[in-house]
């Protein structure tokens, strides 16, 4: 049964909130997808073309990057299953997640924390991206958290392995990784 959303965060109805895991999230229908924040499930809404081509045009310029220089880290694009905790509480699938460790890669996703990702917002995705998967990023470890927001043509960089105080910064900027050295994102390109 699909329950009712709240526009502002993608919550499940009251009479529905029950502790989740990762077997419902498994169990869902093909094409519904939702994510897991402590025992707590968020549905998530179709994206849009802006979203798509930003999630395209990152991914890509990534993976390019990548493939020239070598290197052990890949690229993924959402939907790809991110076990964040490494428990049956939490589960995302962040829009673009880069993973310099293979051991944690198998057929099922990525256990563990990714060592970067990026998240782009939409209207409905808003409150999820800002605050309740910053926070559980920063405390699963990933190294790394991009939030590029198209509404506000900016980027959020939280270097969250460094502790540093998220920085925001205009599309027309180049965007360099705090993860692959040298590589410089261009969001004006996409």
């Amino acid at each position: 049964m699909r329950a009712a959303l709240r526009k502002e965060d993608g919550l499940m109805s009251d009479q529905e909130k029950r502790e989740y895991t990762t077997d419902d999230i498994l169990a869902l229908p093909e094409g519904v997808r939702a994510e897991l924040i402590d025992g707590r499930m968020y549905y998530m809404a179709s994206p849009t073309m802006t979203h798509q081509r930003l999630l395209v045009g990152l991914t890509v310029q990534i993976y390019n990057y990548i493939r020239e220089h070598g290197g052990g880290c890949q690229v993924f694009a959402a939907p790809f299953a991110v076990f964040i905790m490494n428990d049956k509480r939490n589960y995302f699938e962040p829009d673009i997640l880069v993973v310099c460790d293979p051991d944690k890669l198998d057929e099922a996703g990525c256990h563990g924390a990714p060592d970067w990702v990026i998240e782009i917002v939409s209207p409905s995705s808003r409150t999820m991206d800002y605050y309740k998967k910053a926070g559980k990023y920063a405390e699963a470890g990933v190294r790394e958290y991009w939030i590029v927001d198209p509404a506000r043509e900016a980027v959020v960089i939280c270097r969250l392995e460094k502790g540093e105080e998220p920085v925001i910064y205009p599309f027309t900027d180049k965007l360099a990784s705090g993860v692959m050295e040298g590589l410089e994102l261009d969001i004006q390109a996409v």
